[in-house]
């Protein structure tokens, strides 16, 4: 099977019912997974009895077809072929839930767990004690200890950052605090930015981290959860379009957490100036071209729908105005998957991939992936390697098997690509070439 443009006659005729067949095994799995993590597996995720019923269109809720109405957008296989090109070597295990890692210029490795803790990985082996000084934080079913990343200048100033989940189950937020590592841990904890709203329960908090070449940094925020969940009299998801609002956004911040004079809505009434793009629903991968400069996310979409974007500065990425995704019980979230003025994505997810993790390949240890994108998946258990043409047309994908959910993807500084497996005993996983 190979990716497929839109709009194709067969793939028409088996959109519904693919989709009704992967969403009954989902909800089996998710049923039995022990992880309080991961849209499309999470139980949590699924409807409730109390959800509010899909909204019928002109055309009826069962008869909406969105491909009928596709941009120019390429549906992405999430059963590509496998690579057989490399192997997945596990270099460490006894990780409770990783989430974000980092390395040191010294080789050290900085890996977070969700539960709360920040570990160290020297020489391969994982040191027995979390480092010290770490803030508490809520972990609460997708919230906890998130992503983490360095300084561009750490080693003047030996600042990390990390994100993380804060407050209670039923009023929380996200923070991004920075903390100098010292030889036993952290200390000058310092919060530089919090969501500007309260929202209720433990879903979609994003967190994913990214420095620019300015070395401003980007904080991807996510919308605040599924319904049946509310704020401000609407389902919370609606605050992806409330400019007001952090949920559903990425924000752009200087080191210290001030706002750059320069973000593109800093002179926009009614918006918060930290916004530098919105629209989007749950951003769990974020990577930047280190040699186009170009950015770009992975985002998870809700009944399939899962996207592959080009961020820009000032864009709004259109959830839940314009979507592939249906709702978990069933029917269209929007009439639409495209409108003038919304960013379309680049690639489309359907069924689920449920993505995190993202790294652009500029290193020399595989040197046929120059430039290709390996987008993580948790539904997945795979990393899924992407080759884009100029025009950021789909020209070939793969798969490499993982074995268990993917949580993050990176380039490391030996120039091959590592892996952190959210689970119980979550592995931490290189991609070695196969000989």
């Amino acid at each position: 099977m190979t990716a497929r443009g839109l709009g194709q006659p067969r793939r028409d005729r088996l959109f519904g019912l693919k989709q009704s067949l992967i969403w009954v095994a989902l909800l089996l799995v998710g049923c039995t997974s022990p992880t309080p993590e991961a849209e499309a597996i999470d139980p949590s995720s699924a409807p409730s009895s109390t959800d509010t019923p899909p909204t019928a269109t002109a055309s009826g809720t069962m008869g909406f077809d969105p491909l009928a109405q596709a941009p120019a957008t390429v549906a992405a296989n999430p059963d590509a072929p496998a690579d057989a090109s490399v192997q997945a070597v596990t270099v460490l295990e006894g990780l409770e839930h990783p989430w974000g890692m980092a390395w040191l210029p010294d080789g050290t490795l900085l890996i977070t767990e969700r539960p709360g803790r920040v570990r160290r990985v020297r020489d391969g082996v994982l040191d027995p004690e979390p480092l010290a000084g770490v803030a508490p934080v809520l972990a609460e079913r997708q919230g906890g200890m998130l992503d983490i990343a360095l300084h561009p200048q750490f080693e003047d100033n030996r600042w990390v950052y990390l994100a993380y989940a804060h407050g209670t189950a039923e009023a929380n937020r996200l923070r991004v605090a920075r903390a100098r590592l010292e030889d036993q841990g952290f200390t000058d904890w310092t919060v530089i930015f919090e969501t500007n709203r309260d929202k209720p329960q433990g879903q979609h908090f994003g967190s994913r981290l990214l420095w620019l070449p300015d070395d401003t940094l980007l904080v991807a925020v996510g919308d605040g959860g599924n319904p049946p969940l509310r704020l401000d009299g609407e389902l919370i998801r609606h605050q992806a379009q409330n400019r007001q609002t952090h949920l559903g956004a990425i924000v752009r911040l200087n080191d210290d957490g001030t706002i750059p004079a320069d973000n593109p809505f800093v002179n926009t009434a009614e918006t918060d100036p930290a916004l530098w793009s919105y629209g989007h629903r749950n951003i769990q991968a974020l990577a930047l071209d280190a040699a186009t400069g170009q950015v770009w996310s992975t985002e998870h979409g809700s009944r399939g729908g899962d996207e592959l974007n080009l961020l820009r500065a000032g864009e709004n990425y259109g959830w839940p105005l314009v979507t592939y995704s249906e709702e978990y019980s069933g029917g269209p979230i929007s009439d639409a998957v495209s409108r003038p003025g919304l960013a379309d994505p680049i690639l489309y997810w359907t069924p689920a991939i449920a993505p995190s993790g993202l790294a652009v390949y500029r290193g020399d240890r595989y040197p046929q992936w120059q430039g290709q994108l390996f987008a993580g998946g948790l539904v997945a258990q795979a990393v899924l390697r992407l080759e884009l043409d100029d025009q950021g047309q789909l020209v070939s994908e793969a798969r490499i098997p993982i074995g268990q959910r993917v949580r993050d993807v990176r380039q490391g500084p030996d120039g091959l690509i590592y892996v952190l497996t959210d689970a119980p005993n979550g592995r931490l996983v290189r991609l070695e070439p196969n000989p």
